[in-house]
């Protein structure tokens, strides 16, 4: 029993999968376009919104922070590149795990992908129509309350703003964002009882990149060439016209709040990165795919922290640290300083920034929709390419009606954490399958057009790391006080099984002479996971069950590979 849900596929069957599917999908992609469409994914909303509470909390170090995340980021990257040198095929994730741990694992990781992307992109279309009618409305273009708003946050607001009515809060006193709830519930037009409230522009913005990625990978990767090319112009102007109003006391303290401070905001500033890997899925429709997309992974990690790390020093250099906590810090600063003709400029690259991010995913899930078909593992035709676009066109329309719908109505602020707990999960499957892949390859010859991890062997780097960890932990555990070492020890369970979990890892990668960067990208993903509260960790294993039922009632018994074993003897 375990050995059939566990069964793998070999590279080699892979590698002639993607030979007999060459040419089936236009091959538009170059290292440029790779490497545009990974800052597209990476610059989103995280950049203009969560650097203002990590640097409140972590003052200018929060600089920093970006920094040690793009090292814990370029782990992944670097085990996402090995695999895509190897694999040039679009599942992924999903295709990586299917090598390296087998089918149900890759199963489940195909099924964390698509809550992955769909939530992260109902999220980003909710975002984008935002600042998309912030932006209108400060033009002088005001688009009714009850077409920019869910259902659920009208109704709310609503009663909040009566509440705060009876209690005597003069209107000029409430929010603005429960006024514009209270209008919109208030003035929507009424179909018998029920209130027609929808976010219309989130709705509209997803239909529009969904009907950009149905018509052709070339179309998609010209629109967010486009749109790279302008958010950063306009992010460069951002800091270029912020150095000049930088103080240079404002960087005094560096890390008031100490180390513990700025990994406060480590959650919030992971964030920012997520989307790097989403360009392993275009793998079929590259040009060079297995020299390219490994290097398109490093330099939009690179290029963008180069851009977080400016961003958030001249953010802190401009107002103190402590101002920081806003929901839109870069205009929030600009607008402290009267700068306000530049707050529109910063509207306008959000904009055109999580439109992007939006393009991205929804490029991603299909194709890996497509590779899930291709194995039996969904109905066949999720795989079916267009006859003149040569794009997976039922795929892509699913994923548009996933998105776009709940995009309409829902409010998934409480459940984007989703996001990064999948995301993070990826990783860690990835990091962990390099492991395997290079443990079961070692002793071959190179091959030439592969990508390589720099190999360190982790017999002389992981006890070095623990022993500066333990050192770390014993001095904060006896500075402090005794009781709320215990209290938060026991607050902190996930972080005493990560412990456990990666003592054993340790252990194995001492005994068998791991690569070291694969072993602390499999680490680092799985302690920022347990940073993610016990919320998120039961709605993600929640999700992961519901997947589990839909893989043994129908996966199981349609997956190609399992065909294969009950017909060879």
């Amino acid at each position: 029993m375990q050995t059939k849900y566990l069964r793998r596929k070999e590279a080699s069957d892979i590698l002639a999968q993607a030979a007999h599917h060459n040419g089936s999908m236009k091959k538009s992609l170059n290292l440029y376009d790779l490497t545009g469409m990974g800052i597209a994914a990476i610059i989103g909303a995280g950049i203009f919104s969560t650097v203002g509470n990590a640097a409140q909390n972590g003052g200018p170090a929060v600089s920093l922070l970006f920094v040690f995340t793009a090292f814990a980021c370029g782990f992944s990257a670097f085990c996402y590149a090995r695999f895509a040198s190897v694999l040039p095929i679009s599942g992924s994730a999903y295709t990586y795990a299917y090598v390296s741990f087998g089918e149900i694992v890759a199963w489940t990781i195909g099924w964390d992908l698509i809550m992955e992307y769909a939530v992260g992109n109902i999220a980003v279309a909710i975002s984008w129509s935002d600042y998309f009618t912030s932006l209108f409305n400060g033009l002088g273009m005001h688009i009714p309350d009850y077409l920019c708003i869910d259902y659920y946050s009208a109704s709310r607001g609503y009663d909040q703003v009566m509440i705060l009515l009876r209690n005597g809060i003069a209107w000029k006193d409430i929010a603005l964002p429960l006024q514009e709830a209270h209008a919109a519930w208030s003035n929507a037009p009424m179909v018998g009882n029920l209130r027609l409230i929808c976010d219309f522009p989130a709705f509209a913005i997803t239909c529009a990149i969904t009907w950009l990625v149905y018509i052709g990978i070339h179309e998609s990767k010209t629109v967010g060439n486009i749109m790279v090319l302008l958010k950063l112009v306009i992010l460069l102007l951002v800091i270029g016209v912020g150095a000049f109003y930088v103080t240079p006391q404002h960087w005094t303290p560096f890390a008031p709040n100490g180390v513990g401070g700025v990994l406060k905001g480590i959650s919030g500033v992971f964030f920012a990165y997520i989307g790097f890997d989403a360009i392993s899925t275009t793998a079929e429709e590259c040009k060079k795919p297995q020299q390219d997309l490994p290097k398109a992974m490093i330099y939009s990690l690179v290029v963008t922290t180069v851009l977080y790390v400016a961003i958030s020093l001249i953010l802190t250099g401009m107002i103190s640290y402590k101002e920081l906590g806003a929901g839109d810090p870069l205009a929030f600063v600009f607008q402290k300083l009267h700068l306000n003709w530049i707050s529109g400029i910063i509207a306008l690259s959000a904009i055109i920034a999580m439109a992007s991010v939006l393009l991205v995913f929804q490029i991603g899930q299909p194709r890996i929709w497509m590779s899930m078909s291709r194995d039996g593992l969904l109905p066949e035709i999720f795989g079916k390419l267009h006859p003149k676009y040569k794009t997976p066109w039922f795929s892509t329309i699913i994923t548009g009606i996933v998105v776009a719908l709940p995009s309409l109505f829902m409010n998934l602020t409480e459940v984007t954490d989703l996001t990064s707990i999948g995301t993070l999960f990826a990783f860690m499957l990835v990091s962990g399958g390099v492991l395997i892949l290079d443990h079961k390859n070692k002793g071959e010859h190179p091959v030439k057009q592969q990508f390589y991890i720099p190999y360190l062997n982790s017999r002389y780097s992981m006890p070095p790391l623990w022993l500066i960890v333990a050192t770390y932990t014993f001095y904060h555990s006896t500075t402090g006080s005794h009781n709320s070492f215990v209290s938060d020890l026991t607050h902190h369970l996930p972080l005493l099984l990560f412990t456990i979990i990666a003592i054993g890892i340790s252990i194995c990668a001492v005994v068998y002479q791991f690569s070291t960067i694969p072993v602390l990208g499999l680490l680092t993903n799985l302690y920022l996971m347990t940073e993610l509260g016990a919320t998120n960790w039961l709605r993600f294993l929640i999700w992961l069950s519901i997947g589990l039922v839909l893989y043994f009632f129908y996966g199981a018994k349609h997956s190609k590979l399992g065909k294969k074993a009950e017909q060879t003897p």
